[in-house]
């Protein structure tokens, strides 16, 4: 079973910012695109589709958690919340589950058979639905296998039950066109503190299924998948190696977690860095 397709990555800002994250991201020069509310009620989002079918989702909580009546079911939701306690900025990746919620055709069983043949404990719950209703009305059903842990980094799967041209728009064709060159996810890095770094990187091998394309000491790297592209998006796992990452690693409490983003640009785009307010951005020339 493939479980190594890049589908998105998460980037998170304060509750009720969305509308102004979006103008923010197409200052940056990306397209942003409608997205909707979540089937909870407790996030929105928008979306910014790239020409390999991954897309950037932009979230934000619609509400603050002191906008709920105190210890009521919706206040303890809305803590509870796997994002509930993340800081702002490239929070989470999804990779393209299957749908299925059968038992044995299960992503979540795949993932945990391979742990258990590499004497590891599950990594992954069982799968449960999700959705949103989309801007115009029409409503959205997928399917989410979870990591067992809540700070895990590694990736959760989203996995289709209404078509993905429905959550995913990559038609009209200009969806995908951006001011800034952006083609397609180049990679993500993820930075971890040296004591993590052993578990996570043997974690994240059994995800994908495949042996890291290189690996040191202090850096890991792993080919992932797209729907559509001919230059594969590296997922790379790293120790700090400045003053930037060692700060990175220190305000998330030695948590692993996304550092910056990699796209793949034209040449006339040039490469470089740039930054959302909460998140870094590099520039790669294809």
């Amino acid at each position: 079973m493939l479980t190594a397709t890049l589908d998105h990555i998460v980037h998170l800002t304060p509750p009720g910012s969305l509308q102004e994250t979006a103008e923010q991201f197409r200052k940056l020069g990306f397209n942003v695109v409608d997205g909707g509310v979540h089937a909870d009620g407790l996030t929105e989002n928008s979306l910014v589709i790239l020409r390999d079918e991954v897309y950037l989702e932009l979230i934000s909580f619609t509400k603050p958690p002191e906008a709920y009546p105190p210890s009521s079911p919706s206040r303890r939701e809305r803590e509870s919340h796997k994002w509930a306690s993340k800081s702002p900025g490239w929070i989470d990746y999804a990779f393209l589950g299957n749908g299925s919620l059968t038992p044995g055709g299960r992503i979540s069983d795949a993932i945990n058979g391979r742990a258990k043949d590499d004497d590891m404990d599950p990594l992954y719950l069982d799968e449960v639905p999700g959705g949103r209703t989309r801007a115009d009305g029409e409503v959205l059903k997928w399917v989410i296998t979870a990591p067992t842990k809540r700070n895990s980094i590694l990736p959760f799967f989203c996995g289709d039950l209404t078509n993905r041209s429905r959550r995913v728009p990559t038609r009209p064709a200009s969806n995908l066109d951006h001011p800034c060159g952006a083609r397609g996810i180049a990679h993500i890095r993820l930075v971890t503190a040296e004591a993590e770094f052993a578990g996570v990187q043997r974690e994240i091998s059994v995800v994908i299924g495949e042996p890291p394309i290189s690996s040191t000491s202090t850096e890991t790297k792993w080919h992932l998948s797209t729907l559509n592209g001919p230059r594969p998006p590296t997922l790379i796992l790293s120790t700090p190696s400045n003053q930037e990452q060692y700060d990175f690693v220190s305000r998330n409490d030695s948590i692993p977690g996304i550092y910056e983003v990699g796209f793949w640009v034209g040449e006339d785009n040039g490469e470089g860095t740039v930054s959302t307010p909460f998140g870094k951005i590099v520039w790669i020339i294809e």
